[in-house]
């Protein structure tokens, strides 16, 4: 007999449980260099950005725009921001990436007193106090980036590799191959089938896994109503296009999860030495870090914003809290600049729940799909290329609402 899953509310509740009070996400899964196609970033740019691990955020400030503000409901997201800007503005370049691009150094407690902890927030402050040995490399098999529920299921992953199917070398060479055609070949040929055993595909598909991986239940839902074979086969997908579709000696994304560490030749944009300059001379000022929900903090923003970049957030919202949903794009409609431009990811290949929701422009009760240009090729063509292949589809659009409510009737 098969064994049924945990229902909604027990679903709800290992999520939640796992995500209280720690950071989820001790890296970025969505790829920056499709984001700067997709958002045609420039220096008048004034943009809103879940913070997520702020590894993105400093990537967009590399692209020179006016302003960014990074928001996240999770204080300890902010909080791991909060310690990157603090290490670039007062830390040499070398000491930076081992902190960040190598996951620990043993000097953390000295640097952490001397130089970091006055620059942080009295929030980001009370936690790294108590979780700064993260990066000393005593704990969670060395890495700060095996550390929190993402970052323990990684190291689980690399345990899996080393000692339950042993095939560290061949994912050691897997990321040296100089073509794709090389790596799908040695992957095809001696990786894959012996990965993906019975037990991991069972793993791959529990609530308490997906939890781990910062997938809600209400993304688990969205991945399923439109992949056969459910999320555990959705996931193999993911993977197999990973090494077979993508090149990976820069895939600085799937090494930090295979290696806990990423090397000088292949990181995020901001672990570089010149860009490190580049955001220590000026760019990380143009920086605003905040912890509260989109829809509060777009309530009381001043300036018009035309750059907003939303993750996988509506996922959460799909199902879950509806009237969320509509206050935040309620609040994004309202402070938008015209023909602000918004890019999310969400899990299921293909949604349409966002076109649904319902705004007051002008008066007027409005869906989104009356207000949303969707720029569907590009998005498509860009997601084919995305280095991570994390999510089930891309959207790129911008709100028309000046130029499209006049030709709107009897919308209701």
């Amino acid at each position: 007999m098969t064994r049924k899953r945990a229902g909604p509310q027990v679903s709800n509740w290992i999520f939640d449980r796992i995500h209280r009070s720690t950071i989820v996400f001790n890296d970025c899964r969505e790829d920056p260099l499709l984001d700067r196609m997709a958002l045609d970033l420039r220096a008048e740019d004034r943009m809103m950005v879940i913070t997520s691990a702020g590894c993105n955020v400093l990537d967009y400030l590399l692209c020179g725009v006016q302003h960014i503000d990074a928001v996240d409901l999770n204080p300890l997201q902010n909080a791991l921001l909060e310690l990157k800007v603090a290490g670039i503005r007062s830390l040499d370049y070398a000491t930076f990436f081992e902190i960040f691009g190598m996951g620990r150094i043993a000097s953390i407690h000295v640097l952490y007193r001397e130089k970091l902890r006055s620059q942080l927030t009295p929030t980001s402050r009370q936690f790294w106090d108590r979780e700064i040995g993260l990066f000393d490399g005593s704990r969670n098999g060395g890495s700060f980036y095996f550390s929190g529920p993402c970052g323990r299921l990684a190291r689980w992953i690399n345990i899996y590799i080393d000692s339950y199917v042993r095939l560290r070398p061949e994912i050691d060479t897997l990321f040296k191959c100089s073509t794709v055609s090389e790596q799908k070949s040695l992957y095809e040929r001696s990786i894959r089938d012996k990965f993906w055993s019975p037990f991991l595909r069972w793993i791959a598909g529990r609530d308490l896994t997906l939890a781990m991986l910062g997938v809600p239940p209400t993304q688990r839902r969205q991945v399923e109503r439109g992949f056969p074979g459910g999320v555990s086969a959705f996931i193999q997908s993911r993977l197999d296009n990973v090494f077979t579709k993508i090149p990976l000696m820069d895939n600085y994304h799937w090494r930090i999860y295979l290696f806990g560490c990423y090397s000088p030749e292949c990181c995020p944009e901001y672990l570089k030495p010149d860009n490190f300059e580049r955001l220590k001379t000026g760019a990380v000022d143009k920086l605003a870090i905040h912890t509260d929900s989109v829809s509060r903090f777009l309530a009381r923003v001043e300036m018009p914003i035309n750059k907003f970049v939303l993750l996988d957030h509506l996922d959460w919202l799909a199902d879950k809290d509806n009237q969320e949903l509509i206050r935040e794009w309620q609040a994004i409609v309202d402070c938008a600049a015209p023909n602000a431009r918004v890019i999310w990811r969400s899990g299921g290949l293909e949604t349409d729940f966002v076109n649904r929701v319902q705004v007051e422009v002008g008066g007027s009760q409005v869906e989104m799909r009356h207000l949303l240009d969707y720029h569907t090729d590009l998005a498509n063509a860009l997601h084919e290329k995305d280095r991570v292949q994390t999510y089930g589809s891309f959207y790129i659009a911008e709100i028309m609402k000046n130029s499209k409510i006049r030709n709107i009737t009897n919308v209701g």
